[in-house]
Formats: C-alpha cells, structure tokens, sequence
C-alpha cells in the first residue's frame, strides 16, 4: 500500500509545475497528504483484520449455539423419556405393594383353611404334616421372604397334601382307641378314604371312625382282609380285590 501512496505522489509533481525554489509550504503538504493516506490506508487494513477476526469469532460462536441447541433438545428428549421411565416404574411399585398385601391377604387365608383341613383329616403322618405345616406358617410370617417364594411354598405343601388323596401307604404309629387304651400298630392308608389299623401280632385290627372323630376296634372277622390289604400296599403280594369296611360318613 506504501507504494499505490508513493506512485499517487509522483503522479501529483507530475501534473503540478516545478516548484520555486525555497517554496516549502507546498512540499510538507504533499508529504502530509501522503503521511494521512499511508495512516489511512493503515488502518483500513487494520479494521479489515478485526472485521475478519470477528466475523471468525461470530462463525464459530454461531456453530456453538446450534450445537448447544441440538443438544438440548436431544437432552430434553432423554430427560422427558427417563421422567416416562421413572413415572411408570412408580407406577408399577404400587401395583406391587398392593398386589403384595392383597397376595399376603390370600396366603393368610390359605394357611388358616390347611390348619382347618390338617386339623379335621384322617389322622395319618400326624407329626410330619404338622412340621410341615408349621414351618410353612413360619415362612409365610417373614416379612423379608417375597411374595413369589411364599406362594411357592403354599403350593408345594398343598401339592403334597393333594397327592395323599390318591396312594396308599402302611406305616407304623401309636394310637389311643375310643375306649382310653394306648396301642402300638400298623396303620394302612388308602388315599382319604379310610384308614386302618392292625397289631404286629394281626390279633386285633380296626379303623378310625370318621364320624365320631376316634379309633375303634372292628370284629375279628376283618382282621385278615386289612392284614392282606396292607401287604398289597406294601407290595409284598400282587393287587386284588378285597372286602374292607368303609366305616360311617363323617356328617
């Protein structure tokens, strides 16, 4: 640019006449012509890099701000979804603490009515079932044990109650007869139907009474069809028909 102002100079005492001699006014304007036009030209150069700088700077800033937008309504997005989330996992807490308590309600219920059940059946394994039971009444007052595991447990043990229905099975036990008399005997189950009661020495045999709640002695005449039934259950002879009393129905 130095050089346009030098070239403009020559150019100016060019076109004018040849000084007078001594005639300095005319000099020091010409040199402050050009002084101005070098500061100018300057200067426009030097707005011409702070416009660019800040342009530079705008751009940039400007790109900021569209991706700070961008991420704000990519973060706006994942937030409203994880408020979604959050809202129906409260939800679905609720839903489970009150299926729980109306599912602790029904196992509670359950349990009284296998008491009532165990209580009033056939009496048969008598100390088993009830350390089965109790331990099931035990497990369903923990309030540390899930819902799931405790009606898990209900079903298990009212699936083996279930299944007594449908085998038989001899096993030894005491019994008190109706009369006050302790004995020590065999006792044949069959399902839920009957069950019978014989002496290891087969002198003796009888059921227990469904309808009067209590153990009593049959005629001897039965002794030897519960003696045969009982080694049928305990596989010691093949299977055949037989004549066992069934006793009165329980009203």
């Amino acid at each position: 640019m130095k050089h346009s102002a030098r070239a403009a100079l020559l150019v100016l005492l060019v076109m004018v006449p040849a000084l007078a001699p001594g005639d300095e006014t005319l000099d020091e304007t010409v040199s402050g012509t050009v002084a101005i036009q070098e500061r100018t030209q300057q200067q426009q150069e030097d707005w011409a890099a702070e416009r660019a700088a800040l342009l530079a700077r705008y751009n940039t800033a400007k790109a900021n701000v569209e991706y700070l937008e961008e991420r704000k309504a990519i973060t706006t997005e994942e937030a409203d979804a994880l408020r979604e989330s959050v809202e129906e996992l409260e939800r679905r807490l609720d839903e489970s603490a009150r299926l729980q308590a109306s599912l602790q309600d029904t196992l509670n219920v359950s349990m009284a009515r296998l008491d009532d059940w165990v209580a009033s059946d056939l009496p048969f394994l008598q100390a088993e079932r009830e350390v089965r039971v109790s331990s099931l009444r035990k497990e369903l007052a923990k309030p540390d044990v899930s819902g799931a595991e405790k009606l898990r447990r209900l079903l298990e043990t009212l699936a083996v109650e279930a299944e007594y229905g449908s085998t038989v099975e001899v096993h030894q036990d005491g019994i008190k007869l109706g009369s006050g008399e302790e004995l020590f005997v065999d006792i044949l189950r069959i399902g839920r139907i009957s069950v019978f009661w014989r002496t290891p020495d087969g002198e003796r045999a009888g059921e227990f009474d469904r309808a009067g709640g209590q153990w009593v002695e049959l005629p001897g005449k039965y002794n030897r069809n519960i003696g045969l039934a009982m080694e049928m259950a305990s596989r010691m002879r093949p299977v055949e028909l037989i004549d066992l009393p069934l006793g009165r129905i329980a009203p």
